[in-house]
């Protein structure tokens, strides 16, 4: 009996240390499943974070190759704001799960709602950006929610490209310069 403990115990350790070696820091396989290339402009929620815009708001967001940058356009088809590539630090796709309209609706009618009103979730989506302004010499991130999948991982994709970002697991990052002393 004891011989066949010790060789259970044995066998969970060199599983758990087979787990516990070190991975390669670059891309979790992703990176050779490419997106198809994303359209030219899109429908986007802005969600807030750019200085000096507070107001959520449905609009489009369009890539400008010619003045190389990402813009957002609100309601009236107005320029809101624009990032330039170059300002780009990291961007990246997250995901929510939160309780739909009707689910809070449902939730508060008496037995079945308090049961069920908390499983009527719905998936948001979101292409968060993380910006360096170099006008006024700010940094922050900004939220645009993107209702599909497909069109998210497309956009992100389109972005990171005409950036010149690179990719780790899902984000694309903007690697550091190292100057030299000299």
């Amino acid at each position: 009996m004891n011989k066949i403990f010790v060789a259970a115990a044995l066998a969970l350790c060199f599983s758990a240390m087979a787990f516990s070696q070190p991975r390669p820091v670059g891309g979790t396989g992703k990176a050779a499943i490419k997106a198809k290339p994303a359209p030219e402009s899109f429908p986007a929620k802005y969600d807030g974070g750019m200085l000096g815009f507070t107001v959520k708001e449905l609009g489009t967001l369009k890539f400008d190759d010619g003045n190389n940058r990402l813009v957002f356009f609100g309601k009236e088809g107005k320029e809101s704001f624009a990032i330039p590539y170059d300002a780009l630090l990291v961007i990246y796709p997250q995901s929510q799960s939160v309780t739909s309209t009707a689910g809070n609706v449902v939730k508060y009618i008496p037995l079945p709602g308090a049961i069920l009103g908390g499983f009527i979730k719905e998936k948001r989506r979101y292409l968060i950006v993380q910006y360096d302004d170099p006008e006024v010499e700010v940094r922050g991130t900004v939220n645009f929610r993107i209702e599909e999948k497909d069109l998210l991982d497309s956009a992100l994709q389109t972005l990171a490209e005409k950036a010149k970002l690179v990719q780790r697991g899902d984000a694309y990052y903007r690697p550091k310069t190292i100057k030299s002393g000299t």
